[in-house]
């Protein structure tokens, strides 16, 4: 039996988890533009994050950082990234594989993405589907406050093909 090398759902979700490297990448380098602020949410417990165990105390499944007015040292590597924020005026280096992100949004364009292997999966779980079939990413632009504001996840949106034409007005 030959093994399956076409991973359509592995591809998408590093082309999308890709963007979140770029956009990171690009305020690393030149700072926050405008009104930008970057809300980002990652799994606390996935392999590989980095962060103080006070905040895995009072986040124990995941937390969202913002990035916005007060951060500092922001690296960007192809795996992770790293960035000091402060945390009731206490200032803490977090370290967090993109893998753990479980969503990333920017609600002043606004923009956002929603990954559902993080949110589904954690630890050795989510390691071990990455290196078969993870599942594919919801992305959600437009709507990266109701992401944020955690309404329910019943009503996640699926793949369907929407036919153009219903959003046309007749001529």
């Amino acid at each position: 039996m030959e093994p399956e090398i076409l991973h359509y759902e592995k591809i998408v979700e590093d082309a999308l988890r890709s963007v979140v490297r770029t956009a990171l990448t690009q305020v690393a380098t030149y700072g926050l533009p405008g009104d930008h602020s970057l809300y980002i949410s990652f799994l606390t417990h996935y392999p590989g994050v980095d962060i103080p165990d006070r905040l895995v105390a009072d986040y124990p499944e995941d937390m969202t950082i913002v990035i916005e007015h007060q951060f500092w040292d922001l690296e960007v590597n192809d795996d992770y990234f790293g960035v000091t924020l402060s945390f009731n005026r206490r200032k803490e280096h977090l370290i967090v594989p993109f893998a753990a992100v479980n969503s990333f949004a920017d609600p002043s364009v606004p923009f956002g993405l929603k990954f559902e292997l993080a949110t589904v999966m954690s630890g050795s779980e989510a390691s071990e589907a990455e290196s078969s079939h993870p599942a594919v990413p919801d992305v959600a632009t437009n709507e990266s406050d109701a992401a944020l504001d955690g309404e329910d996840d019943d009503e996640a949106r699926t793949g369907e093909v929407v036919n153009l034409d219903a959003f046309r007005k007749n001529r």
